[in-house]
């Protein structure tokens, strides 16, 4: 098993910065890959980024792609998210997710999720 936390949410203004964390614990593998998706009421959970955490890495989603960032700490067993240049449009309910997965945009490819963390940006 896997346990994934998620932290860092909070309310911002548009144009803003957040960093949001997952701190994971458990039977962890380095050929996981990690990844950030989220959700908006009413609407279908979607995929952020992702990283091969061995090999690090990463895939952004378009909407994202160059005001977001992935890193990772193998020392703290964290993972991060820079969310910059913040839109009304990226709030949300932000996850964190873990596996084996062959479909890295997929969130049916992710074994294991953290509870989410709320983030909420105003215009």
């Amino acid at each position: 098993q896997v346990q994934l936390v998620e932290s860092g949410g909070g309310l911002v203004q548009a144009g803003g910065s957040l960093r949001l964390s997952c701190a994971f614990s458990g039977r962890t593998s380095g050929s996981y890959a990690m990844g950030w998706f989220r959700q908006a009421p009413g609407k279908e959970r979607e995929f952020v980024g992702a990283v091969r955490w061995m090999f690090g890495n990463t895939w952004y989603a378009d909407s994202v792609k160059g005001r977001f960032t992935i890193s990772r700490d193998g020392a703290k067993n964290t993972l991060y998210l820079q969310m910059n240049l913040l839109k009304p449009e990226d709030t949300a309910v932000y996850y964190c997710a873990a596996g084996f997965v062959d479909g890295i945009t997929l969130p049916t490819s992710y074994n294991y999720w953290g509870q989410g963390t709320q983030v909420t940006v105003s215009s």
